[in-house]
């Protein structure tokens, strides 16, 4: 049986990442025992979690070095975690830090690297399920290569709970590397109402519809501007966009100023991975619907019967008018 590693980073505060212990889940399911490794300023808490996570053993690298994400440092320690290992099969959260240093650390390791992946199954061997072209293509491969790093998609699997094991954690001293930059602080542009919001147990995406002519014969943006907000405010959900609804700047029409580019679902834009969606004012067509496809329930409101998504796309479809439907489940959220 080939050695597993679990590779991962502690947060600021010294805790781990949910995407961490996702990344755990999706080690185990290749069958044999998995030994954690995590790196970072504080290390304490995120090492005890799994411990009682149903590892093998817990192997940290800790200090004032690795407190900030930088390359050099990152890299230093994720390889040495893993030398120290052994490991043959290196399974890591895609986290911004992780993903930034992982292909350093395969070539450090005299590895491959494969990214994005959706599944880890053992038949016969451990192999990967990922998606290609633009995510219209499913793949399962595998590599003769040692050793094989994996970035797993955060959301692919469930997190890891505790066993109420209490593995060993040993520390591994990792000597940082020289470094010509130091981390000052943090400077941050002004940012509007936060509205991704990826633990979110809702995925409401808006469509161009809201920004077009309504009933009355006029487009009504400042209305839907004031519904939208109000829906993602009562029930928490993360806000999603079409391509053609973030595109309509360059258009010269009116955008919603609390959206951007960040917010677009769909072949071009980000695939998440809410437990329900609903879809308003938008078509539903195949480039858009591809990023919903971790969503597990669908449904959609649209004035067209024969949108997109009454096409086998949608679990439910409401034909009616968007304005009328989310004005009246923004009273009922407000009553209650």
């Amino acid at each position: 049986m080939e050695t597993i590693l679990l590779l991962t980073h502690s947060e600021a505060d010294g805790s781990l990442p949910k995407a961490a212990l996702e990344a755990l889940t999706a080690a185990k399911t290749l069958g044999g025992s998995v030994t954690a490794a995590v790196f970072g300023g504080d290390v304490d808490a995120a090492a005890k979690t799994l411990a009682a996570a149903g590892v093998a053993k817990v192997l940290t690298a800790s200090g004032d070095a690795f407190a900030q994400p930088r390359y050099a440092t990152d890299a230093a320690a994720a390889a040495a975690l893993a030398k120290g290992a052994g490991a043959q099969i290196v399974v890591a959260p895609a986290t911004s830090r992780m993903a930034r240093v992982a292909a350093g650390v395969a070539q450090r390791l005299g590895g491959r690297i494969d990214t994005h992946v959706t599944q880890l199954v053992n038949e016969g061997g451990p192999a990967i399920v990922r998606w290609y072209y633009k995510q219209r293509i499913e793949a399962t491969q595998r590599r003769k290569e040692r050793p094989w790093v994996l970035l797993v998609d955060p959301g692919a699997y469930p997190a890891a709970r505790a066993t109420g094991g209490a593995a060993p954690i040993e520390k591994v001293e990792v000597a940082p590397p020289a470094s010509r930059t130091t981390v000052t602080g943090v400077k941050a542009p002004t940012s509007g109402e936060q509205t991704i919001k990826p633990d979110a147990k809702l995925l409401f995406v808006a469509g161009a519809g809201w920004t077009k002519k309504q009933a009355d014969g006029k487009p009504n943006p400042e209305k839907a501007e004031k519904l939208i907000l109000g829906f993602i405010r009562a029930s928490g959900a993360s806000l999603g966009s079409s391509k053609s609804l973030v595109d309509q700047a360059g258009e010269g029409q009116k955008v919603f100023e609390f959206m951007s580019h960040l917010n677009q679902v769909g072949q071009t834009g980000s695939t998440p991975r809410h437990p329900k969606g609903l879809a308003a004012c938008c078509h539903g067509e195949e480039p858009h619907v591809v990023g919903w496809r971790f969503i597990r329930e669908r449904r959609a409101v649209n004035l067209d019967p024969n949108c997109g998504w009454a096409r086998g796309k949608a679990d439910v479809l409401y034909v009616a008018d968007a304005f009328v439907v989310m004005e009246k489940v923004n009273a009922l959220l407000g009553a209650k």
